[in-house]
């Protein structure tokens, strides 16, 4: 009888791997649409520079909606990148053309924006850290990265320093789009 315990604990461990191994799509594997791709290269390549890996946004993408352009959170965030309609009006008053937040190429378009203005909160982070502070301030809000900087005591804070002050949610939405970004090997 232990052996048979044993051999179904093994082959309960090795299904539950299986699971997860297959389930581990990257933002190149080939698993996403790329029906919105063109947005992600325009909208980041105007916000973020020609230099700039646009596939950072179609990651959050995945992580905010799983790419459903008809998304609606319980607290109202709508579309690909789960834009609050308040945070949509204040970004189209500043940019007039952004026409509709339900709209995927505005509501990406409004989505890296934002980025860019959180991203441009920390000029003497690190890049790669100030992107990961950009993508957390998106989700839990700039005021929570800001008030972990003053527990912190830094005006230039790093990811890995802010991250233990951040909710489980907002950690778990940066780990999922780092994740993403990982090269499909």
């Amino acid at each position: 009888m232990l052996i048979d315990r044993s051999f179904l604990l093994i082959i309960t461990l090795f299904c539950i791997s299986t699971v997860f191994a297959f389930n581990n799509h990257t933002v190149q594997s080939g698993k996403w649409t790329d029906e919105y791709d063109r947005h992600f290269r325009k909208y980041s390549k105007r916000y973020f520079g020609p230099l700039f890996d646009w596939h950072w946004f179609k990651a959050q993408a995945i992580a905010e909606s799983n790419l459903n352009a008809d998304a609606v959170s319980h607290v109202g965030a709508i579309g690909l990148m789960q834009i609050m309609p308040d945070t949509f009006r204040e970004i189209s008053d500043k940019n007039p053309h952004f026409a509709e937040v339900k709209t995927p190429r505005w509501n990406i378009a409004a989505g890296i924006y934002y980025d860019r203005l959180l991203y441009r909160k920390f000029p003497t982070t690190p890049e790669q850290d100030r992107l990961y502070l950009a993508l957390a301030s998106y989700n839990a809000g700039y005021g929570r990265i800001l008030n972990a900087s003053r527990k912190l005591e830094t005006n230039s804070p790093l990811w890995q320093e802010v991250r233990p002050y951040m909710p489980g949610e907002t950690r778990a939405y940066v780990d999922r789009i780092i994740k993403l970004m990982e090269i499909p090997g």
